[in-house]
């Protein structure tokens, strides 16, 4: 059996070059569906009234499978995000 010994600085560099790696080759699965307060944290609001808004005026798609549960669709709100977006200069 052998043995390596390497600094501190050098582990917590290739267990991050480690980590990226993985990160790139494992894609993150992202529900379609997720819920108001995953939304309201999307979004950067504080209010379900804004929210409610946004989902009203067709800015943002959602679903309602029961009563009392409403999901946003994930893509839809970064869409909405990239068409509000300013270009820099």
């Amino acid at each position: 059996m052998n043995i390596i010994c390497i600094q501190d600085d050098a582990f917590h560099a290739l267990v991050d070059k480690v980590a990226e790696r993985l990160m790139n080759k494992l894609p993150v699965q992202q529900n379609k569906w997720i819920s108001d307060d995953e939304a309201m944290k999307m979004l950067n609001i504080t209010s379900k009234t804004t929210l409610q808004n946004l989902r009203d005026k067709g800015k943002i798609e959602f679903t309602q499978p029961m009563k009392k549960v409403i999901l946003y669709n994930y893509e839809s709100i970064n869409a909405y995000l990239d068409k509000h977006k300013k270009k820099t200069f």
